[in-house]
C-alpha cells in the first residue's frame, strides 16, 4: 500500500464534535458560502448547521490521517458538512443493519458504532472522535483491534476545541 492507504484513520462523528449542543448559532461572513449573502446548503432544513465552525476543515486537514465520516449523517455529511468545512468528499462508514448482537452490546454498555468501526479499520491504527464514547468501548477496542486506537471523547456542549486537536495531533504523530 502507498499514500493515504497507510495513514491512520480518523473516524469523525458530526453531532457533538462538529455541531456542539451547547453553543449558540453563528454566522461566518468570511466563509465563501456566505459570499453571495444566501444561506448555505441545508441551513433551512437543519438550523443547527450554523453552529459548525468552518475552521474545523483546516484543522482536520492538517492532521496526519485519513478522515472518515462515522456519523448517522452518512453520505449527507459530504453534501451538507464537507462544503462548510472546505473539505473534499470523504469516505463514509456504512452502518450495518441492527442485529441481536446490538441488544447485548447495549446491555454491556458498548456503543452501537464500536464493532463497525473496528471492522472498517481492518487492522489499521485509528482515532474515533465522538461524544458518546465510554470505557466499555475503549476496553472492547483494546481487546479486539490489533493496531493502536485512540477513542477520543468530545464534550458535546463545546464540540472540538484547540485542546482536542492538540491531543489528536500528538497521538497521531507518535504512531510508528
Amino acid at each position: 500500500m502507498t499514500g493515504s492507504a497507510q495513514r491512520p484513520l480518523l473516524f469523525l462523528d458530526v453531532d457533538g464534535p462538529l455541531i456542539p449542543f451547547g453553543a449558540p448559532s453563528h454566522t461566518y461572513p468570511m466563509y465563501p458560502m456566505y459570499a453571495t449573502g444566501g444561506e448555505p446548503y441545508g441551513a433551512a432544513a437543519n438550523p443547527l448547521l450554523t453552529r459548525i465552525d468552518p475552521g474545523h476543515g483546516a484543522r482536520l486537514a492538517a492532521l496526519p490521517c485519513e478522515v472518515v465520516w462515522a456519523t448517522t449523517w452518512m453520505a449527507d455529511a459530504n453534501e451538507c458538512i464537507a462544503p462548510r468545512l472546505g473539505l473534499p468528499s470523504l469516505p463514509v462508514v456504512t452502518w450495518p443493519e441492527p442485529s441481536d448482537t446490538d441488544d447485548q452490546d447495549e446491555r454491556d454498555g458498548l456503543h452501537w458504532k464500536t464493532r463497525a468501526l473496528v471492522e472498517w479499520a481492518a487492522g489499521r491504527p485509528f482515532v474515533w472522535v465522538d461524544d458518546e464514547i465510554t470505557e466499555a468501548d475503549r476496553a472492547w477496542v483494546a481487546a479486539h483491534h490489533p493496531a493502536a486506537a485512540l477513542l477520543h471523547r468530545v464534550d458535546p456542549r463545546r464540540g472540538l476545541t484547540a485542546g482536542d486537536y492538540a491531543a489528536l495531533d500528538s497521538w497521531l504523530r507518535r504512531l510508528p
